[in-house]
């Protein structure tokens, strides 16, 4: 049965919001095309960087945990990731956007992308030697100044949803990188990171993970257009 861990996991993570896209309340299923829109862009970005890194041996995949399908190079389960977990998060998201009615950092969202995008680019560029740090914290402070030079109208929304989904991502990753399990699923070599951990997930991930669903919900939100300021009680979302 461990063969199936990495599967199960990709599939008990979409179930609930793939069954809930059907309420009535939040719609979500109509708003699929934005969604898919922004999947594929992001996927095809991070598949061919997550092969070029298994590639190299940034990381790679404990074969005790998969069920032995191979697409150029990397598990199946690795792609059903980049669709099945950011679709769950961006169901959190949306979930968000229609039970927090007030657009709570709206006042706070460009200040504060202005003071992260500022440490991630030091981050990254004093260690140009960390392939994963370095990537990953410059690639999302550059995506990241877009959206304050456009002056982004729901980075606060954003920021509440990504944190959210920070909650299932600790449990979710967590498990990929060895909680509660006797080896990890996907290992990590920590030359190429900061080393630093939060459990068993290298601190890159969280990054990483703000990057992947900020471009999925830059491409998600253009198709919606609606507003991002405070909701009445009887807006939708």
């Amino acid at each position: 049965m461990e063969r199936y861990y990495y599967l199960a996991l990709d599939v008990l993570s979409v179930a609930f919001p793939l069954l809930a896209s059907f309420d009535k309340r939040l719609r979500f299923r109509s708003k699929w095309p934005g969604l898919f829109t922004g999947l594929m862009v992001m996927s095809v970005l991070f598949l061919l960087w997550d092969g070029l890194f298994t590639a190299l041996g940034v990381w790679g995949f404990n074969p005790r945990y998969l069920v032995g399908l191979y697409l150029f190079g990397m598990p199946v389960e690795e792609w059903l990731f980049f669709l099945f977990i950011p679709y769950s998060c961006v169901f959190l998201y949306e979930v968000m956007r229609y039970f927090i009615r007030r657009d709570v950092l709206r006042d706070f969202a460009r200040p504060l992308s202005i003071v992260l995008l500022a440490i991630l680019l030091v981050v990254g560029l004093f260690n140009l030697d960390r392939s994963y740090t370095c990537i990953t914290f410059i690639a999302t402070a550059v995506f990241l100044s877009y959206h304050v030079y456009t002056r982004t109208p729901w980075l606060g929304r954003f920021y509440v949803g990504y944190a959210i989904s920070l909650v299932p991502f600790l449990v979710v990753n967590g498990i990929l990188t060895g909680w509660l399990l006797p080896e990890p699923i996907v290992w990590y070599d920590d030359a190429e990171n900061l080393g630093i951990r939060l459990n068993t997930i290298p601190i890159e991930d969280s990054v990483y993970l703000l990057l992947m669903l900020l471009i999925t919900i830059t491409f998600y939100e253009r198709t919606l257009f609606r507003g991002h300021g405070d909701l009445s009680p009887a807006d939708p979302g």
